[in-house]
């Protein structure tokens, strides 16, 4: 008989590290990649999972069925089918959990493509590599990962974006970073309050188009 594991937390110190990458994109992955926590600069990258409703905050479901997600990721195809072995590793691990085989199905259901991934019965833990991107407000850039798992966590995997060393993927990058400003941490400490940036052309987080994670 399938049953749900306990629910995934992160520590607060974890969260408060995470809200320090002002320059980094980060994010905490859980179980059957469930999207756990990110960062400021993570929402303005990738996608804002905390605006999603709980349980579609999964990066293999947004990668699939998210629109955006074949937009943003300009090797798409891979990128989506190395996120279905991470799901497919911990469908292994944990065959009894009863939200990994409801995802699995749902997936299954909705995408082809999903379905032949996963009969290639590949699994996968990330640890370090690049992805290329088309961002909708800085066009082209290269990013490099390293993935942490967490102590005493060992279900949690920390992952750090920066970008590459090309010109191109640097300027991106700057580019991004002082458009989408967190005001929340903006001049921090001296009392005058968030400083605005230029205005950021187009909309200012990739991600906001739902599919019916």
């Amino acid at each position: 008989m399938r049953r749900s594991l306990t629910v995934q937390k992160v520590r607060p110190g974890l969260r408060r590290l995470l809200d320090s990458y002002t320059d980094h994109a980060a994010f905490v992955l859980g179980l059957r990649t469930d999207v756990l926590a990110t960062n400021h600069l993570c929402r303005v990258l990738i996608a804002d999972f905390d605006a999603m409703p709980h349980r579609e905050r999964n990066l293999t479901r947004w990668m699939i069925l998210d629109e955006a997600a074949r937009e943003l990721n300009t090797d798409w195809e891979r990128v989506a089918a190395e996120a279905t072995a991470m799901l497919r590793l911990d469908a292994g691990r944990y065959p009894e959990d009863s939200r990994t085989a409801e995802l699995v199905g749902e997936l299954t259901m909705k995408s082809e493509s999903f379905r032949r991934w996963l009969a290639d019965h590949r699994v996968l833990v990330r640890t370090f590599g690049q992805k290329r991107l088309h961002h909708p407000q800085v066009g082209d850039l290269t990013i490099d990962y390293q993935a942490f798992t967490m102590p005493g966590q060992d279900d949690q995997t920390l992952f750090v974006y920066l970008p590459a060393q090309d010109r191109q993927s640097q300027e991106a990058w700057r580019l991004l970073a002082s458009w989408n400003a967190d005001p929340s941490t903006a001049d921090r400490g001296n009392g005058s309050g968030p400083v605005t940036g230029p205005t950021a052309p187009g909309p200012t987080t990739p991600g906001l188009r739902r599919t019916g994670s």
